[in-house]
């Protein structure tokens, strides 16, 4: 026997399903939609990339670079063909003119976000790409345009990725692959790959960063000896083609004998020089505020357990500042604090 109670239960649930906004049937609809979106989008950053190095993606390509089935990769190809995206050839897959704006549009969103990131957030190099893949489908372009006025319009990623203007302009990085490069002439490192990930996580292991000063000081088939500030690290090449170098100008040298204040040990004071030119927006800003600036004393007050953040004095004031911000303040060394400004 049906009671009413059934019958209310059974209705509530019909709404609950079908309701327009929030009904089980349309959130699944919602997520269906948005996966097609960010599986279409990633698609035509792949094709992107493939053209930048004067090639065409395939759909084997395509089907690597997604995981996806050969079947499911041609359901895709075909939905952004007739999106008017791409447009088959016999050569491979190549963008429109409107495909080619999306995928800008795409690379645009994740290279600022992982600017914010690193800038805003001070979130470990090794952590942005997997963070922004995530983000980069979700960002409408007002929301872009903001971000980028609020980090100061920068011209490049943490990674020395140009970013896409808003008009869909992207630049080219006039770089070498670090193996390639002469030995014994200085070398600024205008970009690192961030994929494939192992790849990418021994060239962080070994220290290297962009718009470092680097020197090649031997190369051979099994390692190179690179000079980073002073400091000497082995890389296996197949490691150093991951990195691109340009020449280094006088502009991109460290000011004279100056060390960066990451570099400084517990009790050691300096007097601020520069402020590196990777340090820009809102971590600028924020440093800035801080009182670090040219001819500013700071002094290395507490190492936290975990080596990360470490307190710094300046001004007569304790900050704490991660690694990575403190890696981008020039400091020239002083003596040790005199008995009165320990006291003080």
């Amino acid at each position: 026997m049906i009671t009413v109670g059934l019958l209310l239960g059974l209705a509530l649930g019909a709404v609950a399903l079908a309701a327009p906004r929030f009904g089980l049937v349309s959130l699944w609809w919602k997520f269906r939609a948005n996966r097609e979106r960010a599986r279409s989008e990633d698609a035509l950053k792949h094709i992107l990339a493939w053209q930048h190095r004067s090639k065409l993606a395939s759909l084997e390509s395509l089907a690597g670079a997604l995981r996806l089935s050969a079947p499911a990769t041609l359901r895709l190809a075909t939905r952004m063909e007739q999106s008017g995206w791409v447009r088959s050839k016999s050569e491979g897959i190549a963008l429109t003119r409107s495909g080619e704006q999306r995928a800008l549009q795409v690379v645009r969103a994740h290279r600022l976000w992982e600017r914010h990131l690193s800038d805003d957030a001070n979130m470990p190099m090794a952590r942005l790409h997997q963070a922004a893949e995530n983000a980069e489908h979700t960002l409408t372009r007002d929301e872009v345009e903001r971000l980028d006025a609020h980090l100061g319009h920068p011209q490049h990623d943490p990674h020395g990725d140009p970013i896409p203007g808003a008009d869909g302009r992207l630049a080219s990085i006039d770089a070498v692959s670090l193996t390639e490069w002469p030995v014994g002439k200085p070398a600024l490192i205008a970009h690192i790959e961030d994929e494939p990930d192992p790849v990418f996580q021994q060239v962080l292991a070994a220290g290297l960063r962009p718009a470092q000063v680097i020197q090649v000081l031997e190369t051979g088939p099994e390692r190179l000896v690179v000079s980073v500030e002073g400091s000497e690290c082995r890389i296996d090449p197949a490691v150093a083609a991951n990195v691109q170098v340009s020449v280094a100008s006088a502009a991109d040298l460290p000011p004279p004998d100056a060390v960066r204040l990451s570099n400084l040990p517990q009790g050691a004071c300096g007097e601020v020089v520069e402020l590196g030119p990777a340090c820009v927006g809102f971590s600028r800003r924020r440093l800035l505020d801080l009182g670090l600036t040219p001819g500013a004393r700071v002094e290395v007050a507490l190492e936290t357990a975990f080596g990360d953040p470490r307190a710094f004095r300046i001004r007569g004031t304790t900050v704490a500042l991660r690694g990575q911000q403190a890696e981008q303040i020039w400091v020239r060394p002083l003596a040790e604090p005199s008995a009165t400004e320990v006291g003080s």
